[in-house]
């Protein structure tokens, strides 16, 4: 199935027209203007209440008081709600109003009116069902590297009808300075984002926003769909955990101060609440659980590398396998968050939802490194990459994840998660990001089935294509067959998720964009998973 959609259908689509995407005063390294500098965005969406949000610089840079008004009609001939606050440079300009009294399952335009009568451009939104839905659609995401190339998926989603929710997992953004982690013919047509040194302070995480949030195809995104946003790693720094991370470095300063300055930023500019966690109900038909697992309570991921330069090296990480790596204390969520998540599921599947879904920032299920692995890589492959594959597959002898960082590295922790859906009976949807490649779990725990995974690719980082030589049908076959929980698999292209959900069953499609390297709306459904209610496992 092909999916196609012009440029100029995207830009015409709406209410948004050409001048959405015209912000004053930008240019790659340049400024973002004052007034309306960054279009509209909405997120936490309930049956009748919604989030929206803004920004807007007055001429002086001082305070200002801005007004939300939200209507059924493009005209806003009749104001349904709406709501006034002051901004200012104390929050980076940003202004978030919670509009109540809204009619469930109706879509909403919403606009924003400066104090100088000027007004944003006009978005989309709309608000969760009430009663027995018979259909859900939802758009996921997660890994954004702008120097790598165009937001296509962003774009390709905006526009569907057949989409009422867009959720990102995380690596909205990426911390990283210029020429870190970016291709090796350098940023794509200039795509490179403020600041170009590593974010470290809060008016780094600002400026990296600002530049994120320009870009045109990630503002209609916001525009045209209310979203629920999570973090994963990189809005703080790369594989980090609520002591530290593995790129914060002594000299960059206090990490609570790292991590507080990053928590802020994101909390500015991204249209969510102020609670760390949070369910959404969707009509009877699903509840939606949106999780932090990453800077909140994660304890510290383990690190088998040192393991290897012992004298014996199997022997350290056989007592590694069989020891702490199944600390009961580890933890993803925190026991807080683990408590919170076990009630309220449990209070979903009590109330007749059909489905339980729940958004994690890394993958769950079982994932080792095929033994082949090696034959794989480019010859001229960085050296850090053959050690981490080299790594990889030692631990794979052993009964050990790929991924240490990712639920694979919390073997307690996960167990706990999976026997408490399946002990409340839970028709369970995991979906997660971060890897850059697409997958397709089917979870189990005590040899019984738990639920499926959907696993996004990302929006543009790059996946194993970047550093693989090999077919990637052939490293797609060698994954599947050396992990039994692994469906299926893609390593080498980008896009989004399209989840749809009805009351018997609940369908996947990884929408693979065409290419990021220019801007283009066109891409194709490359692979579709189904769960019938009842199995917690692909049909």
């Amino acid at each position: 199935m092909t999916i196609r959609i012009d440029r100029r259908s995207l830009l015409l689509t709406g209410t948004l027209g050409l001048g959405a995407f015209a912000i004053p005063g930008f240019a790659w390294g340049q400024g973002f203007g004052t007034g309306f500098t960054h279009s509209v965005a909405s997120g936490e969406p309930g049956p009748d209440t919604m989030l929206l949000w803004t920004r807007y610089v007055p001429a002086n840079a001082g305070a200002a008081r801005v007004r939300a008004e939200i209507s059924e009609t493009g005209d806003f001939a009749r104001i349904a709600g709406g709501g006034e606050m002051m901004t200012g440079p104390w929050r980076d300009h940003t202004a978030k109003i919670t509009v109540q009294g809204l009619r469930p399952g109706t879509r909403y335009f919403y606009r924003f009116i400066g104090p100088d009568g000027s007004m944003s451009p006009v978005g989309r939104t709309g608000t969760l069902p009430v009663g027995n839905a018979r259909r859900f659609g939802i758009a996921v995401f997660s890994c954004t590297n702008m120097p790598f190339g165009y937001f296509n998926a962003y774009a390709h989603a905006a526009v569907r009808d057949d989409v009422d929710l867009a959720v990102h997992l995380g690596d909205y953004l990426y911390e990283y300075p210029k020429g870190a982690y970016s291709p090796e013919r350098g940023a794509i047509d200039g795509r490179v984002p403020l600041p170009e040194g590593e974010i470290i302070a809060l008016a780094d995480y600002r400026l990296r926003y600002a530049s994120y949030r320009a870009d045109p195809d990630l503002q209609a995104l916001h525009a045209l769909k209310p979203m629920l946003v999570q973090q994963d790693d990189h809005e703080s720094a790369n594989n980090s955990w609520e002591g530290g991370a593995q790129n914060h470095q002594a000299n960059e300063g206090e990490w609570n101060a790292r991590r507080a300055a990053a928590m802020q930023a994101w909390r500015e500019w991204m249209p969510v609440s102020e609670a760390p966690w949070g369910s959404y109900d969707i009509g009877g038909l699903a509840t939606l659980f949106r999780t932090d697992s990453r800077t909140i309570a994660r304890s510290a991921g383990p690190d088998i590398a040192p393991l290897l330069k012992q004298a014996d090296p199997v022997q350290a990480l056989t007592a590694f396998r069989d020891g702490a790596w199944h600390d009961k204390a580890a933890t993803m969520l925190g026991t807080e968050q683990e408590a919170w998540l076990a009630r309220a599921m449990a209070r979903s599947v009590r109330s007749g939802a059909k489905w339980q879904v729940v958004g994690f920032g890394t993958i769950m299920g079982r994932n080792r490194v095929p033994l082949q692995a090696a034959e794989w890589l480019r010859p001229n492959a960085p050296q850090r990459v053959k050690d981490y594959v080299q790594t990889g597959v030692a631990a794979s002898r052993l009964g050990l994840p790929a991924d240490l960082d990712n639920w694979g590295g919390y073997p307690e922790a996960r167990a706990r998660f999976l026997r408490s859906a399946q002990g409340i009976g839970a028709n369970l949807i995991v979906i997660c990001g971060d890897s850059h490649n697409a997958w397709a779990f089917d979870l189990a725990e005590d040899g019984r089935p738990a639920g499926v995974e959907f696993a996004g690719h990302s929006v543009t980082s790059p996946g194993y294509e970047s550093m693989a030589a090999a077919d990637p049908k052939v490293i797609a076959r060698g994954l599947v067959e050396a992990n039994p929980e692994l469906k299926w698999c893609d390593t080498s292209r980008r896009g989004y998720m399209a989840v749809t959900l009805t009351p018997e069953r609940a369908s996947n499609e990884w929408v693979f964009v065409d290419t990021i390297t220019e801007r283009s709306a066109r891409a194709s459904v490359g692979h579709s998973a189904v769960v019938q209610r009842g199995r917690n496992r692909m049909s």
